[in-house]
């Protein structure tokens, strides 16, 4: 299976996803320090760049969408200003991308903070906003820290 992995900071998703056999067509990030290190790892000049930027219908096609949207404006240790924080709208990138190009599964990662972030209201808007364009999403909650990572 093929993969775009969008907001990809150091590449978390694409060491999993190219450990289970699958192949990234590309990806999109806009941090300088980020992109040297992803390029450099993964010899990979593939950017397309600002998310917010990105022509879908000019990506190449992909089976599986990643990402991890910015976190800032859903975290308990941010201001939580949610969609008034413009890093918060970055996910109707992720379903605009979704809805051109129809891969078979989106994953995402975020903060616990998102799913109770102004009252639920915010999850409910992602959960209609993927529903409406033909998604049925599960989600969960992971503790790094059982994953072997030094964080809680």
């Amino acid at each position: 299976m093929k993969f775009l992995e969008l907001c990809a900071g150091i590449g978390g998703f694409r060491v999993a996803l190219e450990n289970l056999g699958c192949e990234c067509v590309g990806y999109s990030e806009i941090d300088k320090n980020a992109i040297k290190l992803y390029s450099a790892f993964f010899n990979d000049e593939r950017n397309f760049g600002d998310v917010t930027k990105i022509e879908a219908e000019k990506l190449p096609d992909f089976d599986i969408l990643v990402g991890g949207f910015p976190c800032q404006a859903f975290s308990v240790a941010g201001k939580r200003l949610g969609f008034e924080d413009t890093r918060g709208t970055i996910f109707f990138d992720f379903a605009r991308i979704l809805k051109a190009k129809k891969p078979t599964f989106g994953i995402f990662e975020n903060v616990k903070g998102l799913l109770n972030h102004d009252g639920g209201k915010t999850y409910e808007t992602m959960l209609r906003t993927l529903n409406e364009i033909g998604y049925d999403a599960q989600w969960g909650i992971l503790n790094t820290r059982f994953h072997g990572l030094p964080q809680n």
